[in-house]
């Protein structure tokens, strides 16, 4: 068994919480290798004309770290 460390990010869409979620993943794995898996610690969204403008999630992120 390795180390495995854990980040946590924010991340934000037009669509979903869904798509703000793999916007996470996304960006994140342009600098981090081995994403094992991520955790919504929290989900945002703000209004305008009482419809949802932005999703936003915070999440963590974590990842196995090579030896």
């Amino acid at each position: 068994m390795g180390i495995v460390k854990v980040i946590e990010v924010i991340a934000e869409s037009t669509k979903s919480w869904e798509d703000a979620a793999q916007n996470a993943i996304k960006e994140a794995s342009k600098t981090i290798k081995n994403i094992k898996s991520i955790y919504i610690k929290e989900f945002k969204g703000s209004v305008n004309n009482n419809k949802i403008e932005k999703y936003l999630v915070i999440a963590k992120i974590s990842f196995h770290v090579n030896d």
